[in-house]
């Protein structure tokens, strides 16, 4: 499944890659996430990085898929990593100011604790919602909530989910 998603990316990317409106990218920044369900736990802060692929269907509307190594649980430990593939829709309602959501689909790459790994699945799926600004000359800046929607526990009768905010800048070219 994993190889099957990572191809049609892949596929995407470069078949568009000569298209007009086509800008690729980086970005980095700040994750601050949390688990909930039946957890009782504090925020974690922590950092992701990645890349992403801009395509402009119109000048207001683009498509911004994105592949981002991403720290994320909680602040007792259990922290979980991610490779993460948010697919945003962009929508620019002022000259570089735009609003974004769009799914996210999780792999689990690892954990902090054998406990933890243990108990969690290996695949989350989130919605994403946030605003970013974009500089002319190709800095930009943006803020996400991501809004974790499966349960991620192995344990029969026991929810958990990730919750987050992240907050970062980047670069398209």
């Amino acid at each position: 499944m994993k190889k099957i998603i990572l191809s049609m990316i892949a596929i995407l990317a470069f078949g568009f890659a000569n298209a007009q409106g086509v800008k690729f990218g980086v970005k980095a920044g700040l994750n601050n996430t949390n688990l909930t369900g039946d957890v009782d736990t504090d925020a974690k802060t922590s950092f992701y990085v990645g890349g992403l692929v801009d395509f402009a269907v119109s000048e207001k509307f683009h498509v911004q898929p994105e592949l981002l190594y991403s720290n994320e649980g909680a602040d007792d430990d259990a922290g979980i990593s991610y490779l993460r593939l948010p697919v945003m829709a962009k929508y620019y309602v002022a000259e570089g100011f735009s609003l974004q959501a769009g799914p996210e689909l999780a792999f689990k790459v690892g954990t902090e604790e054998d406990e933890v790994d243990e108990v969690t699945k290996s695949i989350d799926f989130a919605l994403g919602f946030g605003a970013g600004y974009e500089l002319t000359n190709g800095l930009f800046f943006d803020a996400r909530y991501n809004l974790g929607l499966g349960n991620i526990s192995d344990a029969d009768g026991f929810d958990l989910g990730n919750t987050g905010f992240q907050v970062g800048l980047g670069y398209r070219f």
